[in-house]
């Protein structure tokens, strides 16, 4: 696999800059294989009909939508990888797809087969430069965790530091890469089954997708992130909040070695109560947390399942996998802002939330649903303001950002259904081409607001803490802390950091 990486992806996020790594081209033989693969697959999963015979019943309304989903989930677990993890997406974005499909697809959960050890010792030792036992005192041969993407290890420093040792799977940039030539025109082809309100969004996250995909392909974009946090829980007053130590001696593109926290899920009640103490500040604070970051320096953790938030014995919480992150550039970061000043009962923010939704997608929405500067306005304020009081229990957060995307994907979803199967495969191939020539200029880059639509995932989770926790409290209940939040200033790293 080559080692070239893209230009730095980053803009907002208080200056954290990552390189998201190139994939190798793919190979003839690999794409003919898992094509087969695919198409066995989906075979054994939608009937002897085949998939054609479900989009065409979906496309008729002949079928509910979550008919057409099991079978599509069950062929993406199966399929794993790129597969799969395109899959956590859609169980993220009930906004998008409907309550039913995206319920489906969140069993699709991020796992992987198991690495043989001797291939683990291959990829750590070729990664570091020395034998495993000159790194590690010890090193457990069974896996702690398996993703689709890597796999970690429990071991110990030579100085009796327990660390969790996290591999990228040998092989997978090549996988990924085959994957992503193939997913292309099956994607938008799905697409064309989901209806007018999803369809453009499914096209549009594709770019975003494949950008998250070369930022976790390399270990030091997370090391980095995490080193981020460390600097920005500087500066903020949140005590049981912590994130794990890197080791950078031991850690590189491949492999990255870091602290481990022995800790519950956040959302397991059982084990919790063992501990003895009482969750619910913690969690307030693990919330406040990630809404302070995003507030103030536009940044924060982007897959916080219940799996990487572990409440520890002694009180705290640890955050942990930041191989996916959220970054907001400036103006998306301003509009999210707004937003927030919108929940604390500025009036004047409503004219600014409609103005970066209109300077973003203002022609498509007046082109495909008629809606003016007025209506843009109207729309956001009679949308967003009961939500924006409610208390968690009775409140969708994810709506509250969802409301321009969805009407962006029904604009952009009836441009699509209107097009042929063989206008949409044309334009996927003249988009790849312009992507290839992108890439040959070291550029790696995206118009998909991965930032916003990775916000709306994390507030899907936390309106579920919410609800577990703090089903009586308004979101902007405790104006003291989002007016403090709102009115600090948004230092970069290098101010955070001091140098």
């Amino acid at each position: 696999m080559t080692e070239r990486v893209g230009e730095a992806t980053a803009s907002g996020g208080a200056g954290l800059r990552v390189f998201p790594r190139y994939l190798p081209p793919a190979k003839r033989g690999a794409i003919a294989r898992r094509a087969a693969q695919i198409g066995w697959v989906t075979t054994k999963h939608f009937g002897p009909l085949g998939v054609r015979s479900a989009m065409g019943r979906a496309l008729k309304r002949e079928v509910a939508p979550d008919a057409f989903a099991r079978p599509l989930r069950k062929t993406f677990e199966e399929l794993g990888t790129t597969f799969m993890k395109f899959g956590q997406l859609v169980g993220s974005s009930p906004g998008v797809f409907g309550e039913e499909v995206a319920a489906e697809f969140r069993s699709c959960l991020d796992t992987g087969p198991v690495v043989a050890f001797d291939e683990v010792r291959r990829v750590i030792e070729s990664e570091l430069g020395m034998h495993l036992d000159e790194a590690f005192a010890t090193f457990d041969p069974d896996p702690i965790g398996r993703a689709s993407i890597a796999v970690v290890h429990r071991a110990t420093l030579h100085d009796g530091t327990d660390v969790a040792v996290k591999v990228l799977r040998p092989g997978i940039e090549e996988r990924v890469a085959v994957d992503m030539d193939l997913f292309e025109p099956l994607l938008t082809l799905a697409a064309r089954t989901t209806g007018e309100y999803a369809a453009g969004q499914l096209v549009q996250m594709f770019d975003g997708f494949r950008l998250q995909l070369g930022e976790e392909l390399d270990l030091r974009n997370e090391a980095r992130a995490i080193r981020h946090m460390q600097g920005l829980l500087g500066v903020v007053d949140l005590p049981l909040v912590t994130v794990p130590t890197t080791y950078e001696n031991f850690s590189g593109a491949r492999v990255l070695t870091m602290e481990f926290f022995d800790g519950v899920p956040v959302d397991d009640l059982e084990r919790i109560a063992e501990y003895g103490f009482d969750p619910a500040p913690v969690v307030t604070q693990t919330v406040k947390g990630f809404l302070m970051t995003a507030v103030r320096w536009g940044f924060f953790h982007g897959d916080v399942h219940a799996g990487n938030l572990l409440l520890l014995r002694d009180g705290r919480v640890a955050v942990i996998d930041w191989g996916i992150c959220g970054r907001l550039d400036a103006d998306t970061h301003h509009f999210f802002r707004r937003i927030c000043e919108a929940g604390l009962g500025d009036d004047t923010a409503w004219a600014d939330i409609a103005a970066h939704t209109i300077k973003q997608y203002g022609a498509l929405l007046e082109e495909g649903l008629g809606m003016g500067h007025d209506d843009v306005t109207a729309f956001m304020k009679l949308t967003l303001e009961p939500l924006l009081r409610a208390p968690f229990g009775e409140v969708s957060l994810v709506a509250i950002l969802n409301a321009p995307q969805a009407k962006v994907a029904e604009a952009k979803g009836l441009e699509v259904e209107r097009r042929s199967v063989r206008s949409v495969l044309k334009r996927f191939r003249e988009q790849r081409k312009l992507r290839l020539m992108a890439e040959a200029e070291g550029i790696i880059e995206s118009d998909f607001e991965r930032g916003l639509f990775l916000l709306t995932k994390a507030l899907m989770y936390f309106e579920r803490y919410g609800k577990m926790y703090m089903n009586d409290v308004s979101i902007f209940g405790d104006e003291e802390f989002f007016r403090a939040a709102l009115d600090a200033p948004a230092e970069t790293l290098r101010e955070v950091n001091g140098r």
